[in-house]
């Protein structure tokens, strides 16, 4: 039984007029939600979250997720209010340059802040990732523990709105959150059922309770609209309702809750224009009065109601000291549980893991013909065996884009079990996606947010393009996710024109802190491997694959192991000066070194510089991107099965980029590139053109 008091009241009052004076201050933000959602969010954070805040990132914590972003007040209120370090001060900036308040919560800048939600409905999907991650991690070195008892069982909860549940990638995550049974999650859906343009029923009439059901959630709902059209903020049945979801551990929970955006702002309640607007002085003056403040005043502080709030953080001591005794028993009943806890929770690579890959790199065979999502493929099943912490899967494509790990479980309870997967448990490392590649993205987000462990998705590199908001969201976090995109170009054929990716490179390249690598061969996808996971900072990486075996390098062999992790190094040399540099990637790499090879026998120098990596050549010191591309070399040509735009600032004044600039074609894939200019041929032709532009 949860027990509210007079305290408690007073500090959701006060919590209400300190995001009316934060917005007004600010001259812009959104309102009328932090108002409502007060005694919401107020009740989770006092009455049932498990959380420290003076170490925002102990591990036992559960987890809160504002799907809602431009809400942001409902979050820094409490965080002020528990003593995560939040001051009055930062309050009074919020939306300001420098703040660690900015008007959407930040990852990384807030204390207490475990996500960045972005756009609407990300929030929910990236939550469902959390829940993932919580299952793999704790069955991972907890398995045999009752449920409940582990040191690594947590909770996710989550507030949205209808925004977020109208937005397709929280229907795609939710089907899957119902599949997988992730009774540790828990969304509280706030329906005030207001956006921006006015009433949702214009927009929005489904009955989200049924859907959710559909997918399997267990549902409940809770109305602050009485029946006699009065409002009460009853938050004792509130949390009766949440005491009862909690009883539940075999679905996800979806709590529907009715309220009134702004109440009691007077003119503002229910109103659209509490969304995204400053009250005015007017309406702040009125809900201040409404209760019980000064309106005279700004950022006024009931400071015995603060002091009991704060109260909350002693309560987080003594439970992350229970926890603690937890995690002492069961650290000395499981001593080789407990170092690789240690190793991933500290982000240390296994021992055995350059062996793993040396190992597969001594199986190559110049001369061969693979293609590089076979090659990425092999590199994920020789790391999984000494990466437990290794897991993944795709939208669909596992067997196209080879993300499967051999031997492994599907992840998903027994039940779902099916001819083609029969091995599934909640620990499976083989995560399948089903056709849901912006769900993928956000929940690969989350479970890298919640977890300790290493985690990879795949899809074809077009329908990257599904996907691509929650790849901008883990390059602005810096989380560490991998992405598997494979089929990169107009080579993979008769799919046509839809399937062939053009602008994908360009596009993708465009997002800061994303490490986009493509490479050339057997050789160079093996070490890519190793510096994503050897690399120091935490950007993501994409891998682009060919469907099409290209050939594995002698050169590579020798160069790639130093080579690939500077982004770009020399792969063909010449004697002296080169009258021409010959950058490629992936299956264009094999084009550039024929072409040099021809350029050689009529006495051009040509040096090939293999460019895996434009992020990873640009993080490289000066000498050495000289060293690579001596600035006296002024005759250069740049051949990529992709927009040439990324190449401009490599190609100076005289070089010719051999490119696509149109959408694919309808044949198979090598008459698609030989139509296309993709050739040796053109390479040479190109070389020569830039040789004797430089010499004008």
């Amino acid at each position: 039984m949860v027990d509210f008091n007079e305290l408690d009241g007073r500090a959701i009052k006060n919590a209400k007029v300190l995001a009316a004076d934060a917005v007004e201050k600010a001259g812009s933000g959104h309102p009328g939600s932090p108002i409502s959602l007060a005694p919401i969010a107020y009740t989770l954070y006092q009455k049932f979250m498990k959380h420290d805040p003076n170490d925002p990132k102990w591990e036992g914590r559960d987890r809160f997720i504002l799907s809602g972003g431009h809400a942001s007040l409902t979050q820094y209120i409490q965080l002020f209010y528990s003593g995560y370090g939040l001051t009055l001060d930062d309050l009074e900036h919020f939306r300001t340059m420098d703040s660690i308040t900015p008007g959407h919560p930040e990852y990384g800048l807030t204390p207490g802040i475990e996500v960045t939600t972005g756009p609407l409905g990300q929030g929910v999907a990236t939550a469902v990732g959390f829940a993932y991650g919580q299952r793999f991690q704790r069955n991972l070195l907890d398995p045999e523990a009752p449920a409940g008892e582990s040191p690594f069982d947590h909770k996710i909860w989550v507030i949205c709105g209808e925004g977020d549940v109208e937005e397709g990638v929280s229907s795609e995550a939710s089907s899957l959150a119902g599949n997988q049974e992730l009774g540790n999650l828990t969304v509280i859906f706030d329906a005030n059922h207001i956006q921006i343009e006015g009433d949702t029923k214009i927009s929005f009439a489904e009955d989200v309770l049924e859907r959710y059901k559909a997918y399997g959630w267990y549902t409940d709902e809770f109305s602050f609209i009485q029946p006699d059209g009065s409002y009460k903020e009853d938050v004792e049945g509130f949390a009766k309702v949440l005491e009862k979801a909690e009883q539940v551990t075999d679905r996800p929970k979806f709590i529907k809750v009715d309220t009134l955006i702004a109440w009691p702002t007077p003119g503002k309640t229910n109103n659209e224009s509490a969304h995204g607007s400053k009250l005015g002085a007017e309406a702040v003056a009125g809900l201040k009065e409404a209760l019980g403040f000064d309106p005279a005043k700004s950022f006024e502080i009931d400071e015995e109601a603060l002091a009991h709030a704060r109260e909350v953080a002693q309560r987080g001591l003594e439970a992350h000291k229970e926890w603690d005794q937890k995690y002492e028993a069961w650290k000395k009943a499981n001593p080789a549980k407990a170092a690789l806890h240690d190793r991933i929770h500290e982000g240390r690579l296994p021992e055995e893991f350059d062996k793993a890959i040396d190992e597969l790199e001594a199986s190559f065979e110049v001369g061969s013909s693979v293609a590089t999502r076979k090659a990425s493929g092999a590199v994920i099943n020789a790391l999984a065996p000494v990466m437990p912490e290794l897991w993944g899967g795709s939208a669909d494509l596992g067997g196209s884009n080879n993300t499967v790990i051999k031997g492994a479980d599907s992840f998903a309870p027994a039940k779902f079990a099916t001819s083609t997967w029969p091995d599934v448990s909640e620990g499976g490392r083989i995560i399948h996606f089903g056709v849901r590649e912006f769900a993928m993205g956000a929940i690969t987000n989350g479970i890298l947010l919640d977890s300790d462990t290493r985690v990879f998705n795949g899809t074809f590199f077009q329908f990257a393009d599904y996907e691509r908001p929650a790849v901008r969201l883990a390059a602005l976090m810096n989380v560490p996710n991998v992405y598997v995109w494979t089929h990169d170009s107009v080579a993979l054929g008769e799919d046509g024109p839809t399937h062939q990716p053009i602008e994908h490179l360009a596009s993708m390249r465009a997002i800061p802190q994303l490490d986009v690598v493509r490479p050339a061969d057997q050789f160079e996808t093996a070490e890519a491997y190793r510096y994503t996971f050897e690399k120091e900072d935490s950007h993501p990486t994409a891998l682009i694959l060919t469907r099409q075996g290209v050939p594995t390098l002698a050169e590579t062999k020798e160069k790639a192991k130093d080579g690939v992790r500077r982004g770009a190094y020399v792969l063909v040399d010449t004697e002296g000066k080169p009258d021409v540099i010959i950058m490629a990637t992936g299956s264009e790499v094999q084009h550039a070194v024929k072409a040099a090879a021809t350029l050689a026998e009529e006495g051009v120098k040509a040096r090939v510089v293999s460019f895996p990596s434009m992020e990873w050549f640009e993080a490289q010191d000066e000498e050495y991107k000289e060293s690579v591309l001596p600035t006296d070399v002024q005759a250069r040509v740049s051949i990529e099965a992709g927009l040439a735009m990324p190449w401009y600032k490599y190609l100076g004044s005289y070089g010719k980029a051999i490119s696509i600039e149109q959408f694919g074609l309808q044949g198979d894939g090598q008459e698609n590139m030989r139509v296309l200019g993709i050739t040796p041929e053109h390479v040479v032709d190109a070389a020569k053109a830039s040789i004797e532009a430089a010499r004008r």
